[in-house]
């Protein structure tokens, strides 16, 4: 699934056993994905993090005692280097915004078909977005129209900036290269500088903190 040939190790998080089984059952047939531990709610979720050290998260947003917004934020200030995707019932644009603001790499419905949730799941271990174009356009839509937080953006080349209006819109790393004219090597190796510039853990907040910066300008209706 991911052509790395390790396996990655998985918790899903959802106050629902019987959504935590179905998740579970779903991934079994993934020879690369372990589903190591199951939350019931965001506080286990932070609690299996600190002590697995899991890959992914499947967290669900609405959860009892934390929810996973606030689970999400608390994962990723602790250990950044964990992804977390939401999992969720609320196609919702709000949620869509606050998920990513919280740290999420991605957000899915849980009525998403198979093939397109082990899909997301291998573009967040290769960190990519599995957020579509047209919802992705809507988020930096919503954060540019909000304004620049801050008016000291780290410098950029004018690649890295082309690189990354590109991936603030949910392109992958192919279809940056082919947009651009450059090899996947070379858009992987902007897409870290950029990461590594912004400060932050992978591309979807990558993309939030250039909106947040005014570095992306709101798109056109």
């Amino acid at each position: 699934m991911t052509e790395t040939g390790r396996v990655y190790r998985l918790i899903i998080a959802d106050d629902h056993e019987l959504v935590r089984t179905g998740l579970r059952n779903l991934l079994a047939p993934e020879p690369d994905l372990e589903v190591v531990g199951e939350a019931r709610d965001g506080q286990e979720a932070l609690e299996l993090c600190r002590e697995l050290e899991p890959d992914l998260v499947l967290m669900d947003v609405r959860m009892p005692r934390m929810d996973g917004l606030e689970a999400t934020r608390r994962i990723k200030r602790e250990n950044p280097r964990v992804s977390v995707m939401m999992v969720t019932m609320h196609e919702s644009e709000s949620y869509l915004l606050e998920a990513v603001r919280a740290g999420a790499a991605g957000y899915v419905l849980k009525d998403t078909p198979r093939q397109s949730l082990v899909n997301a799941i291998a573009r967040v271990l290769r960190g990519e977005s599995p957020l579509n174009q047209e919802l992705a356009m809507h988020l930096i839509r919503r954060l540019a129209e909000e304004g620049p937080r801050s008016s000291q953006p780290p410098p950029f080349s004018g690649w890295e900036l082309e690189v990354l209006r590109l991936l603030s819109q949910g392109y992958t790393n192919r279809e940056i290269a082919d947009i651009l004219a450059i090899s996947v090597g070379t858009a992987k190796v902007h897409i870290h500088n950029i990461i590594c510039k912004l400060g932050v853990s992978d591309r979807t907040q990558a993309a939030v903190r250039a909106a947040e910066l005014g570095l992306i300008p709101p798109a056109r209706e």
